[in-house]
């Protein structure tokens, strides 16, 4: 049985098209410097007006990841 230890930290993406692409945003952009993502938990959800309606949406998200 193999044992993990993991670290998390949070991070919050924003998308004009969504909140999906708000976290995919998010995990692209950690991508490019962290390895071994497992996994995320959204902890908060919000969005920016204009005009009366939603201009963009803000996810952030808790990320877990392995350690070496």
């Amino acid at each position: 049985m193999s044992h993990h230890t993991y670290k998390h930290i949070e991070l919050t993406g924003s998308s004009e098209q969504g909140i999906e692409a708000a976290v995919d945003n998010a995990l692209a952009k950690a991508a490019e410097s962290l390895h071994g993502m497992r996994w995320f938990e959204v902890t908060d959800t919000r969005g920016h007006i204009e005009h009366g309606r939603v201009a963009h949406w803000q996810v952030t998200i808790k990320v877990g990841f392995t350690l070496d």
